[in-house]
């Protein structure tokens, strides 16, 4: 399938909200004083969300098997978000708006042709581990929702994504982590329980 025919089947992004898009990237345009703290967020942050899965075992191992179950599986949840949002760009094949809106003020610089935009991946990711730690502890869950929103918002303020595909990613995020999450949690919990028997005793359960 040739370039021209993919384009033909592509996902018109701009003609969804690209208006939107635009405001936001003309006021990025206009707070410069910004514009650095939130490309670093943008492209360091996500390591934010693997300090909040190790500070999610960590409470887990005083909270028993179950709560240990979800906490290790929420690092597995977000891998498997990822590869359903990829998937999802696969079928979609959206252009970023860096091509589609060539002349929008842009802070990220534009990834290949091939990097498609719908769903944004790091949304995606960050969306699953929130909710994937909602059955951890939700406090910490909800801690890691906020800093999914300001990832979301930061996808859309270096010109990366359309507002919507941000709001697809949480979804895709949302539902994926929390019920990869679940599912781990309603029948892995023998497995957990088999391990924190022996030798990972020290790493699955806290001293009493």
């Amino acid at each position: 399938m040739t370039t021209t025919t993919l384009a033909g089947h592509a996902l018109d992004g701009a003609g969804i909200d690209g208006s939107l898009y635009g405001d936001v990237t003309d006021f990025a345009r206009h707070t410069h004083w910004l514009n650095g703290t939130v490309s670093a967020f943008t492209s360091y942050g996500i390591a934010l969300f693997a300090v909040f899965m190790l500070v999610g075992w960590w409470i887990a191992r005083r909270q028993g098997h179950a709560v240990m179950t979800a906490a290790l599986a929420a690092p597995v949840a977000a891998v498997l978000a990822y590869l359903v949002n990829d998937g999802i760009k696969s079928v979609f094949i959206e252009p970023r708006p860096c091509r589609a809106l060539p002349h929008d003020f842009l802070i990220e610089k534009c990834p290949p042709v091939n990097d498609y935009a719908f769903p944004s991946n790091h949304t995606t990711v960050a969306a699953a581990v929130a909710a994937a730690l909602f059955l951890v502890d939700r406090r910490l869950s909800a801690l890691a929702a906020v800093f999914t929103l300001l990832m979301a918002a930061s996808r859309v303020y270096v010109g990366a994504h359309y507002p919507h595909d941000v709001l697809a990613a949480l979804v895709v995020g949302g539902v994926v982590g929390f019920a990869a999450t679940w599912t781990a949690r309603r029948f892995a919990v023998p497995l957990v329980v088999r391990l924190s028997g022996g030798v990972l005793r020290p790493l699955l359960t806290a001293p009493v």
